[in-house]
């Protein structure tokens, strides 16, 4: 990694909280939360890419930079590459970091990781996942798995992404969390691609890189950040916050 710039793609038409980049967590918009975590990981500017003049306006308001894009993007990595491509005409940025708009207590540890896998020239994009061992989260369809090939302790070649229960059998899973570090040739080629089946039918953008055949290694975490995917996951974030204003935890 040596120059990346992370863009948070954020849309208010999200399908299971519409709106979610402005729950409140705190007085603050959710999405401003998720900005400031990427700030303060300083791997690199910081861009919210949107349709939404009012997502906008909240994260200027809090002295971000927000670009208006389309509203028509099949996926966030859709959004992100035309935001990086008007923000970096000139391709200074030979990474970039796609950061879901929906994890307010990501840690700065967790973002870096993204980019490791992108060591090997022969990876494509880089992303992360945690192991979990709680049945309610493996068979929760908004709790994505990794299956893949290990290659070290903390890192396998990803092989397949779902909303189901897999890999079958006993022992953990590994719950994706949604970061993405593309080179940027690769987020090129990525933008270019037609929706494949496989990602309409699970709703996982991935799937159309690795049916493309483009290679994505995932480095491993110890702990996955807040996912805000439904109330219970707000509720969540808003004691989150809590914790961290009383000093109870220094994510």
């Amino acid at each position: 990694m040596t120059d990346p710039i992370i863009v948070i793609p954020a849309r208010m038409a999200a399908e299971r909280l519409p709106g979610k980049p402005l729950l409140d967590i705190g007085g603050t918009p959710l999405v401003v939360h998720v900005w400031r975590r990427a700030r303060e990981a300083g791997l690199g500017p910081v861009l919210v890419a949107t349709d939404a003049p009012e997502i906008a306006r909240a994260v200027e308001a809090a002295g971000g930079h927000a670009m208006m894009t389309r509203a028509e993007h099949a996926s966030g990595s859709d959004r992100v590459f035309e935001a990086a491509t008007a923000a970096d005409p000139d391709r200074r940025h030979d990474i970039v970091i796609n950061l879901q708009a929906d994890m307010p207590d990501i840690a700065a540890d967790t973002l870096r990781a993204a980019a490791r896998p992108l060591a090997d020239p022969a990876v494509d994009i880089g992303t992360v996942a945690a192991a979990t061992a709680d049945p309610l989260r493996a068979e929760d369809p908004n709790v994505v798995k990794v299956i893949g090939t290990r290659l070290a302790l903390d890192c396998l070649r990803a092989l397949y992404f779902t909303r189901g229960l897999a890999p079958w059998g006993e022992g953990d899973r590994l719950a994706h969390i949604g970061v993405y570090a593309f080179r940027r040739s690769a987020l090129a080629r990525f933008a270019a691609l037609p929706r494949s089946p496989l990602e309409i039918r699970e709703r996982l953008e991935q799937l159309r890189a690795l049916e493309a055949g483009m290679r994505i290694d995932v480095a491993l975490v110890d702990a996955a950040p807040i996912s805000v995917d439904s109330p219970a996951d707000l509720a969540r974030a808003r004691a989150w916050l809590e914790d961290r204003i009383s000093g109870k935890t220094k994510s």
